[in-house]
């Protein structure tokens, strides 16, 4: 029984690697800097959590204290000032932990590329890692990879937005690049089984899928399997801000994630050896087109079991804010509640079904109509209980899609819109047995009819969200007369 410690367990490979290697039968324990997103995860409360931050150096010791093999998989996304030296600092504050705790080993995920002046800075950064892990005594087993094809990956959703929402697609030059994509199914099994693969120890493993395409063949692929007719039009020397301020807009992906991302495609990212098939030879890689068939399988299923957006948490510090920037609004009302938070939890974790929708309940009423002779579903399908939910269930033209008991709910919209909604209930305890409570109304518009059907409706969203939040404040504050 190995005791196995994950760094970034919130985070889109560290949130899979989990529950793995607990099926596996080891002791896990995770560093987080935030563990409260760790919540409502079936497996939180099988680990040990410590709240630290390599950065920080905060509570290392502590974490590496009895660890067999440790995972560093804490790396910056973003394109912001600095991050090599903030990456440099946090690897080197770990590998000192790591050879003062006597930690049998580390293993890196890094990304792959042919070391020189042409590497961009962040695939730069990801080597510089993996030597500053290897600086001290301890054994570290460095991966590196290209792209990681699988539901809720930042490069793969880039590739899926790219291509869903644009029949026209410009061809840069950066396109023409070979890539070597890894299914994140193949990319766990590697880095699960050496644990059981002593020679794995102190060697840089370079792992990739089992086909290699240009990134623009990636596109044409993804567009054949979805059934998409897409041109192509040759624009090789497009400005790379220009691109990623572009992929900002069309993607749901930010521009400080996507220029890192289409900075790196200019590398060519495939493996320059067998050396993983000699050491795994258990594993056998997927090919990109059955990796994307995966990751459709699952998203179509709403199985998407992590995502990159954990990386990407927006800020509330307005009683109401209103923003529409990389592909995504975000409608939210802020208030302060003199009740407890599971108190305001139970009120709006109650809502739909019998009770109605507490507010501007005859506009609901209209929107269910307006569904349903569009063909949806309306509000007829109710709930199960009227005061317990539990995340997959129906309410009413909504789905559960995530539940913190006594904290969050998330619901995704089911009725027939131009794009995609949600809408987030969030109850955050306060001084004083207090708690603010958070409504948040998210759109994903489809085309610009999307966006003509959102802002149309502007100021019926004011008008309802923040009467819906009043309304919960009011009935957490009689509680019992619901």
């Amino acid at each position: 029984m190995k005791k196995i410690l994950v760094t970034g367990p919130t985070g889109y490979i560290g949130g899979r690697l989990v529950p793995r290697l607990l099926e596996k039968g080891y002791t896990v324990r995770c560093l987080a800097r935030h563990p409260e997103r760790l919540a409502g995860r079936p497996w939180a409360g099988r680990v040990e959590i410590i709240k630290g931050d390599v950065y920080k150096n905060e509570r290392l010791d502590e974490a590496l204290a009895g660890i067999d093999a440790a995972y560093y998989l804490v790396h910056s996304m973003a394109d912001v000032p600095g991050f090599e030296k903030m990456e440099t600092i946090s690897a080197s504050n770990f590998s000192k932990a790591a050879a003062g705790a006597g930690c049998g080993r580390v293993i890196y995920l890094g990304g792959l590329g042919k070391e020189g002046p042409s590497l961009s800075k962040h695939l730069t950064s990801r080597h510089r890692v993996g030597e500053v892990l290897r600086s001290m005594q301890t054994p570290v087993t460095e991966f590196r990879a290209a792209m990681i094809v699988g539901s809720g990956s930042v490069s793969f959703e880039m590739i899926r937005y790219l291509v869903e929402r644009m029949p026209v697609i410009p061809s840069c030059r950066c396109l023409q690049t070979l890539c070597q994509p890894l299914a994140v199914r193949d990319a766990l099994s590697y880095l699960i089984n050496c644990l059981e693969a002593p020679e794995t120890s102190g060697r840089i493993i370079e792992i990739g899928g089992a086909t290699r395409h240009r990134y623009e063949d990636m596109l044409r692929l993804y567009a054949d399997i979805r059934g998409l007719k897409r041109w192509f039009i040759d624009l090789r020397h497009w400005n790379m801000g220009f691109s990623s301020s572009m992929a900002g807009l069309i993607t749901p992906v930010p521009q400080i994630f996507a220029r890192p991302l289409l900075e790196s495609l200019r590398c060519e990212v495939i493996c320059s050896g067998s050396q993983a098939a000699e050491l795994f030879p258990e594993i056998k890689p997927l090919d990109y087109a059955t990796a994307v068939k995966y990751a459709l399988i699952r998203l179509s299923e709403n199985a998407v079991e992590t995502s990159w957006t954990a990386a990407y948490t927006p800020s509330y510090a307005k009683p109401y804010t209103f923003e529409d920037r990389e592909g995504l609004i975000r409608h939210a009302h802020v208030l302060n509640i003199g009740a407890p938070a599971e108190v305001v939890f139970k009120i709006f974790s109650g809502i739909g079904g019998g009770r109605g929708w507490f507010y501007g309940q005859w506009l609901w009423a209209l929107k269910a109509m307006q569904d349903r002779l569009a063909g949806g579903i309306g509000m007829r399908r109710g709930r199960r209980h009227p005061n317990v939910i539990h995340q997959g269930e129906v309410l009413d033209s909504w789905r559960v899609e995530r539940v913190i008991e006594g904290r969050m709910m998330l619901l995704r919209a089911e009725m027939r819109l131009p794009g995609k909604g949600w809408l987030q209930f969030e109850a955050v305890p306060a001084e004083g047995g207090a708690s603010t409570l958070r409504l948040t109304a998210y759109f994903e518009p489809h085309g610009l009819f999307g966006n003509l059907y959102w802002y149309s409706l502007y100021p019926a969203h004011v008008w309802i969200f923040r009467g819906l939040a009043l309304e919960i404040r009011k009935r957490a504050a009689l509680f019992g007369v619901i």
